[in-house]
């Protein structure tokens, strides 16, 4: 079966869960065929369940436009097949594209393009589109990896961090001693920011102020207002941020509203960075009353005299897309972890309501990575090849991203990433062929959602008991940002495929190591019978029973909401 005919062949399921997002399906209302945590009043009350169908474009609410005025690449002089490096005439027209007025299509005709530039997306209104992933459709081929194209100084400040931090992949078994790549986690060929944008956020005397817009008095947890001291300053339709610090050390109201009474490490980063802001939520204002605001999307956590935050202004773009194209690598060795060259797809940053969709990316080190991004929709995206990838889609620093129909047939370190600081972000409908791991990678990570999705495992552990087991959270991570997850991390529907290793009727273990406080895993399944070790305990719920009659928790959520 061919990567393309596997794609397809779960779209079906895709296509039902969207619908019911719609409200074109009715749900189930019979209690009987829920989980208690939808259920019944009483538990949902004592093991909260955040509303994940915020996420996604105008937050899940708004389909994903499409943009009619286009800039064709052929008038700059971009032919594909003809074996010729078509990077300058493509800067050409990205150019033109930037010094429009309106909202363009940047359009690629069928065929290969050669690419040995990094193509540079930093105004909103800019789609850069193909003529399909398949074949027969529009292909981008890079030769040559990052670390041999002129980035314009823009990884300056993480290459200077990891030297003065000595960060170091080190295996003496190997003779290997190098510095960390700064293509592990950032960088593309496709990279969008804010013009002279900082990616992420690494030394501290690069910091710029914060523009405060206003202290908000009040708030509680889930709901969508807010008191605030001055609303004055304040406009429906403004896309600001909310800001929490940590600046009360170790036991600060805000680390536990993030991990509660947890027993498990928490780790430096937490208290040593109080002038940056530990948790930050991108939102919309909906409505004014005098002082009290209607936000777009429920609190991360509440807000009060003991538990202070702000409204601040971010800069962003807005409608930022990229469609319906691959991206090629050539065949590549794999030099390791945190040693990549830089065969990197998307580097999707600094965006409001943005979306990749119909994306195919071969051989590259990683996929699409993220940083910086509110409600952007990664829609149909599959990563291939044997080289072995650092992350598939990664998920990091961002709020409201969802990834949905993601296919991950190629090797990874992290297939399926909820990294550093990221928050109400959902994988729905991935399907992970090899090497799957659900990593959770430390950092403040909290409120996100693995929603119905496959990942086909081979065990290759052993528990104490002689069963065959499977890391499948095994995950990343700074011990300076542990523990592995904050509080109501949830896997709604995860089916377990056992690939070989585990006889008919016989069990599995599923271990999660050492992960985050007050998880929720709800609907847990697969071919052979599973037993879920995993520290610290989660809630718990229909363990080797799929929940049919809501397989997807966003789509149900959205459709309640809808």
């Amino acid at each position: 079966m061919t990567s393309l005919t596997r794609v397809f062949s779960f779209f079906p399921t895709r296509i039902f869960a969207v619908a019911v997002a719609a409200g074109g399906l009715a749900l189930p209302a019979n209690a009987e065929n829920l989980p208690a945590i939808l259920a019944d009043q009483s538990v949902r009350a004592e093991n909260p369940l955040p509303d994940f169908s915020y996420a996604g474009y105008d937050f899940g609410v708004t389909e994903i436009p499409d943009i009619s005025n286009a800039i064709d690449v052929a008038e700059f002089g971009a032919v594909p097949d003809d074996g010729k490096d078509d990077s300058k005439a493509l800067l050409a027209a990205l150019k033109a594209a930037h010094e429009s007025a309106e909202p363009v299509r940047v359009q690629f005709h069928a065929g290969r393009y050669l690419l040995s530039e990094i193509l540079w997306i930093e105004r909103s209104g800019i789609v850069l589109s193909g003529m399909g992933m398949g074949e027969g459709g529009t292909e981008l081929y890079m030769p040559r990896p990052l670390n041999q194209i002129d980035d314009g100084g823009a990884l300056d400040e993480i290459r200077i961090y990891l030297e003065e931090n000595s960060k170091y992949e080190r295996i003496p078994d190997a003779n290997l001693e190098v510095l960390f790549s700064p293509y592990s986690w950032s960088a593309g060929f496709i990279w969008a920011r804010v013009p002279d944008g900082r990616h992420a956020t690494y030394l501290e005397r690069y910091d710029r102020p914060i523009r405060t817009v206003t202290e908000i008095a009040a708030g509680s947890q889930f709901s969508r207002e807010v008191m605030v001291s001055d609303a004055s300053s304040l406009k429906v339709g403004d896309v600001l941020q909310i800001n929490w610090h940590n600046r009360e050390g170790p036991d600060g109201p805000l680390v536990k509203s993030l991990y509660g009474d947890t027993k498990e490490k928490i780790g430096s980063r937490h208290w040593e960075l109080p002038d940056r802001p530990l948790v930050r939520q991108a939102t919309r204002i909906e409505a004014i009353n005098g002082e009290k605001v209607t936000i777009a999307d429920p609190l991360l956590h509440s807000i009060g005299a003991d538990l202070p935050a702000y409204f601040s202004s971010w800069e962003h773009l807005t409608d930022v897309g990229i469609q319906d194209m691959s991206l090629v690598f050539p065949e590549n060795p794999d030099f390791g972890h945190h040693n990549e060259s830089g065969y990197n797809g998307v580097y999707f940053t600094g965006v409001h309501n943005g979306w990749i969709r119909n994306v195919r990316i071969a051989n590259g080190d990683s996929g699409i990575l993220t940083d910086d991004l509110a409600n952007v929709t990664i829609r149909n995206i599959v990563t291939e090849g044997d080289h072995t990838a650092h992350y598939s889609v990664h998920i990091g620093n961002v709020h409201n991203v969802l990834v949905e129909g993601l296919t991950v047939f190629n090797p990874t370190v992290h297939a399926l990433s909820f990294n550093t600081q990221s928050t109400k972000s959902v994988y729905k409908d991935a399907v992970v062929w090899t090497t799957p791991r659900l990593d959770q990678h430390a950092g403040a990570n909290h409120q996100n959602l693995y929603d119905n999705v496959t990942v086909h495992v081979t065990p290759d552990l052993t528990a104490s008991d002689g069963t065959p087991m499977y890391d499948l959270y095994k995950a990343g991570g700074a011990g300076y940002w542990l523990p592995g997850h904050g509080r109501y991390n949830t896997a709604w529907n995860v089916n377990v495929a056992v690939a070989s290793g585990v006889e008919p009727g016989g069990e599995i273990v599923i271990l999660g190591g050492s992960e985050g406080p007050d998880a929720r895993i709800i609907g847990m399944h697969g071919n052979r019978e599973i037993r879920l070790d995993h520290t610290p305990e989660p809630y718990l719920e229909w363990l080797n029973q799929s929940v049919e009659a809501v397989p997807s928790l966003y789509a149900y959520q959205l459709n309640k909401r809808m």
